[in-house]
């Protein structure tokens, strides 16, 4: 006779959970935050690709700032497609702010060098950003020279220049920085200082908007001050040799 043999029922072993340590724990949350960091910057580097940049951080800054002071918060600010800006105006910018800006990939490193051995002499130059640089900084960041700062700078001038063409980058650059006290962009500046459309603006025009971008908040393109002359006059001739290839 056949013996019938009883099943016994094996119980699997229950795994126990892993326990992972305080360094494997921090590793996988800084993995986690890299990764959406760069997954939130995309998204909206590839947003501000097609849409226009509603308000930046510098316009929130300044509003703070001139509710401390005690002024009337004013934020002029108005979004024109490029072919509403005067090609005398990009031509200015390139002039003044960034005379390789259709040749780099967003850093100009003969200007950073030059503008290191300046500061190490004592002299007052500009800085070495390219128009690149500022967009980024403008659309994306607060004002200030730290060394984090600049490295999230470096960071989204990569990505838009990777992502955006350069005419895009120089119609947002045109649209977003600060030209005057609580003014910013083409349009806006060009109604505040000429009381005229940014597309009709003159190369001299044009070239006294560009004149005060160092800092806009203290010069006045309309000020007949030797200094803005000077930066005038040079701008306006120099506007003759830029060639908007985009």
């Amino acid at each position: 006779m056949a013996t019938k043999k009883t099943a016994t029922s094996k119980k699997k072993p229950v795994k126990k959970p892993v326990k992972r340590t305080f360094r494997q724990k921090l590793f996988r949350f800084v993995l986690k935050f890299i990764l959406w960091f760069n997954v939130v910057c995309i998204f909206f580097v590839l947003l501000y690709k097609f849409v226009p940049v509603p308000y930046t951080p510098l316009m929130a800054i300044r509003a703070i700032e001139q509710k401390n002071a005690g002024k009337e918060m004013t934020c002029s600010h108005h979004w024109v497609a490029i072919e509403y800006i005067s090609p005398n105006l990009q031509k200015a910018v390139i002039a003044s702010e960034d005379g390789r800006f259709l040749e780099h990939s967003g850093f100009d490193f003969t200007a950073m060098q030059k503008a290191f051995e300046g500061n190490q002499n004592g002299k007052k130059i500009k800085g070495g950003s390219t128009i690149s640089q500022q967009t980024a900084k403008n659309v994306f960041l607060w004002p200030g020279r730290s060394y984090v700062r600049k490295g999230f700078e470096a960071y989204f001038t990569v990505l838009i220049e990777i992502f955006w063409s350069k005419k895009r980058i120089m119609e947002v650059y045109l649209n977003s920085i600060e030209m005057g006290d609580g003014v910013y962009g083409a349009e806006a500046a060009s109604r505040h200082w000429y009381h005229k459309e940014a597309r009709n603006l003159s190369r001299y025009e044009a070239a006294g908007i560009a004149a005060i971008l160092p800092n806009p908040r203290k010069y006045n393109p309309l000020r007949s001050t030797p200094y803005m002359n000077r930066r005038k006059k040079t701008i306006s001739r120099y506007i003759g040799y830029v060639n908007l290839d985009y």
